[in-house]
């Protein structure tokens, strides 16, 4: 009887520690599986999603990588930023859009492509069929580099960390690498973004990664806009998700 004791008190604690990590990784509660196949009430829903994956929810994650990051001063951004510009979005998405670095308009209110070029870029969301809060949207590095320039080396080595990190918390299927330095971060590679586009890259944890051109590239040259379309048709595809008939290139 005393050895049944013990094992029961050790299961007792296991399953408490289970609970412990469900609730530190953001599931609050467990779900009941009711009885029957689909329909109203049965606990089993036959709606296909679109963008959520099928993984527990990862907001206090993201949360906890803000967190870490602070007010961030581990490199030279952060001494003309007025904001860190962490992110925004679903923390489920199974697509997840990274540019270089915030601009203007970013750093004064603290989202992510709100400017003209990110105006354009939900756009090119909608376009797909999809809402800008359905995917995930963050740069490379969260402080506006002075005057828009490109990022350098040294801030990309040391915002790096925590982008991965956002990646991994959001666990996407695709990222979609925007502009030239987005894809050379990610894919560790030299080659320019023309060389890159248009077709798919591994990354970490078996993710797909496309590089594709910068909305703010279109803006000055639009006639690349239908082989960003093109781009994002491929990401459909892979999505398993259908291209809308009444859209067309942004």
């Amino acid at each position: 009887m005393a050895d049944t004791g013990v094992f029961y008190k050790k299961l007792a604690m296991d399953a408490k520690n289970y609970l412990l990590y469900l609730k530190e990784i953001g599931i609050e509660e467990l779900p009941v599986q009711k009885t029957g196949v689909g329909g109203r009430g049965s606990g089993v829903s036959n709606k296909k999603p679109q963008l959520a994956a099928h993984h527990p929810p990862s907001l206090s994650s993201l949360e906890s990588v803000r967190e870490e990051l602070g007010d961030c001063r581990r490199c030279k951004l952060h001494e003309q930023r007025t904001n860190i510009v962490f992110g925004v979005g679903n923390p489920k998405a199974r697509l997840v859009f990274v540019g270089e670095g915030p601009g203007e308009d970013e750093d004064l209110q603290g989202e992510p492509f709100i400017g003209r070029a990110g105006q354009l870029l939900t756009k090119m969301i909608e376009a797909m069929g999809l809402k800008r809060g359905d995917a995930y949207i963050c740069n490379v590095v969260k402080c506006r580099p002075p005057g828009n320039r490109p990022p350098q080396p040294d801030e990309i080595l040391t915002c790096r960390p925590f982008l991965e990190k956002q990646i991994d918390t959001i666990k996407p299927e695709i990222i979609v690498a925007l502009g030239t330095h987005a894809a050379q971060t990610l894919l560790n590679t030299p080659e320019k973004i023309s060389a890159l586009r248009g077709r798919f890259h591994g990354y970490r944890n078996n993710i797909l990664l496309m590089p594709t051109f910068h909305p703010s590239y279109l803006l000055r040259s639009p006639e690349k806009k239908k082989e960003v379309w093109e781009d994002m048709k491929t990401v459909l595809a892979k999505l398993g998700l259908k291209v809308p008939e009444s859209k067309k290139p942004v």
